[in-house]
């Protein structure tokens, strides 16, 4: 992977969210910057500000002496998370909706295509990125630089559990339906909806991670 200079610690941190996410690497694990430094060419400082990074999110626990080791937030923290997301992402929902011309849902029908494809192929970590995708675009079109600003880097932070949750039995095809639900209120433009919708879709994904927790938590060593 080539990574602009000016930006690699950003760059590596979304690289290791990724790993995160995908269970590349697992809570617990003591990350190798040796082996990232060399496999990623670039020296120790930037991935150590993408460690920071990553720490003030509650992904990585920098221990002294000792390195750094992947964690994660308490349960309260990520519940937080969503509380907030929600009520954010509906907004984006109902204001995207109000402003969106047809060319802008053309955008969204696209992103929705490409997302009934990665169901079809059972491609969940595809799904997602498509996902992360789809939201985003939603946030732009609301055209709010302040909400921009808020909203950023907490789904980067909410990205992973997003993903976790679609470990859920059966979560993709109901998050895949509730996609098709939102369409078709962007479609009619339906405002009031369009927020209603968002907001149970996170609400669900909340649920199904709630679900998983409570699951392991539970379930015989």
């Amino acid at each position: 992977m080539k990574f602009k200079k000016s930006i690699y610690h950003i760059q590596i941190a979304d690289m290791l969210r990724d790993m995160i996410m995908t269970g590349e690497l697992r809570h617990g694990d003591k990350v190798n910057e040796n082996k990232l430094c060399s496999s990623l060419e670039v020296s120790k400082t930037p991935l150590r500000e993408a460690l920071r990074v990553l720490s003030s999110e509650g992904l990585i626990e920098l221990v002294p002496n000792r390195g750094a080791f992947v964690t994660q937030p308490e349960f309260t923290e990520i519940k937080e998370m969503f509380d907030v997301m929600i009520l954010l992402e509906g907004f984006c929902a109902r204001t995207a909706c109000e402003k969106m011309s047809p060319k802008d849902f053309v955008r969204l029908e696209k992103l929705h295509d490409r997302l009934e494809q990665k169901v079809e192929h059972s491609d969940q970590e595809g799904y997602i990125q498509i996902n992360n995708q789809y939201h985003s675009l939603v946030q732009e079109l609301a055209g709010n630089r302040s909400l921009n600003q808020i909203i950023e880097g907490l789904r980067k932070r909410i990205l992973l559990y997003r993903f976790q949750s679609l470990n859920a039995q059966g979560r993709m095809a109901e998050s895949i339906q509730e996609h098709r639900e939102l369409l078709e209120v962007f479609r009619q433009r339906d405002h009031q909806k369009a927020e209603v919708l968002m907001q149970t879709h996170l609400k669900k994904q909340f649920t199904a991670l709630k679900e998983l927790v409570q699951h392991s938590e539970t379930a015989p060593e």
